[in-house]
């Protein structure tokens, strides 16, 4: 068995963030966190996984605490998953995945679901990355430097 290489110490944010995500499965999950999927059950049938794969797989969201384990909605002797805030703020993650594959991975008329504003029900715009005066930035307008920590 080869051992997974551990990033979580690494100086690059791109590699600790997808130390903590681990895989395709562990973001799907979190794609159905954000649509209202709670309990194991729920996500096994949505995502067709094997049980062994999605527990350990939420057992690594949950040790991130991307996800925690609460109490049922419902008052039932049962657990479900929500989740912080930290899982909560790769919500731009998923909104960027899903336009990039709504760009490059359709074809044109081809039917795939949509994500929509809860109050108008209007197709969410793309998302832009903004310089601090406003400017939408691109590829070419940004580079990586070696800094102190941000404040």
């Amino acid at each position: 068995m080869v051992q997974r290489t551990r990033l979580q110490d690494a100086e690059c944010p791109v590699a600790r963030s997808l130390d903590a995500i681990g895989d395709w499965w562990s973001l799907l999950i979190v794609r159905d966190a954000f649509d209202g999927l709670r309990r194991f059950g729920e996500f096994q049938r949505n995502l067709g996984m094997a049980k062994n794969i999605l527990a350990s797989r939420l057992r690594q969201l949950v040790e991130h605490r991307i996800l925690e384990l609460v109490p049922a909605s419902d008052g039932s002797a049962y657990q479900e998953y929500v989740l912080t805030e930290k899982g909560r703020g790769l919500f731009p993650l998923i909104v960027g995945l899903r336009q990039w594959g709504e760009a490059f991975f359709y074809q044109p008329g081809e039917a795939h679901s949509v994500l929509v504003d809860r109050q108008s029900g209007a197709p969410v715009g793309p998302l832009q990355l903004r310089a601090a005066d406003g400017r939408v930035l691109g590829p070419d307008d940004c580079v990586r430097v070696a800094g102190p920590p941000p404040a």
